[in-house]
């Protein structure tokens, strides 16, 4: 079994604007392993978003090489072995809570049809309890609270048992309390996994939940120690 889920060198992305050209990310090397718990840390605007659509294969460098070793092909990557949680939700509004978290199964599974709606119908059940969203399975994006559309977005991001799990700002707008217990339900689920969590924050409670802190300034990625919190 490799370790190595994600290697980039010297990855970098710039974008234009008009005549003016600008560096998101710069020459940025690492390496994430299985079972790492990763707080990528920096102000808004420092490169984590372009950092983090760089490492699920949605964005394509404009130099350097990132791969997947342990995932494989580019293409097979989203949404079986890599999973998104965006700042906001992005629930699709006509579908109810249970077909927002059962939608990565039903897009990745080759399977049945017969066969595959049935394990994808416990595999959501299984996501809903894990972060508390029994009683809501039946209802429209539109009949949520911002924190319960966030713990809706995090049960899609598990249901699938993926590798990794991509994270950004999870908690970034809710309260405190909120996205303690966020955070709290999504380290539970992933304790004794392989899965790889990478979380992108400003957020100095958040990253001491973590292993490890990557910093990023100005599109600059630096690898810190070990934190001194417990996840």
């Amino acid at each position: 079994m490799r370790d190595v889920l994600i290697e980039a060198r010297s990855l970098s992305r710039t974008y234009r604007h008009g005549e003016r050209q600008v560096v998101a990310l710069a020459a940025a090397s690492f390496v994430l392993n299985r079972g790492d718990r990763i707080a990528l840390a920096g102000r808004s605007g420092s490169g984590k978003t372009t950092l983090l659509h760089l490492m699920a294969a949605l964005d394509t460098p404009t130099s350097g090489v990132i791969d997947w070793p342990a995932l494989g092909a580019r293409e097979t990557l989203l949404p079986a072995r890599i999973s998104l949680v965006f700042q906001t939700p992005s629930l699709l509004e006509p579908l109810t809570v249970s077909e927002n978290v059962a939608l990565p199964l039903l897009i990745a599974d080759a399977a049945d049809p017969a066969d595959r709606a049935s394990g994808a119908e416990r595999a959501v059940a299984a996501a809903l309890a894990r972060f508390g969203l029994e009683a809501l399975a039946q209802k429209l994006p539109e009949e949520l609270s911002g924190g319960q559309m966030q713990r809706v977005a995090m049960a899609r991001a598990t249901v699938g048992r993926p590798l990794v799990i991509l994270a950004d700002e999870p908690t970034g707008q809710l309260d405190q309390a909120t996205g303690q217990a966020l955070l709290d339900a999504l380290i539970a689920h992933l304790a004794n996994t392989p899965t790889a969590l990478v979380i992108a924050t400003h957020d100095p409670a958040v990253s001491a939940r973590m292993n490890a802190v990557w910093r990023m300034e100005r599109g600059v990625l630096t690898e810190a120690g070990p934190t001194s919190g417990q996840p």
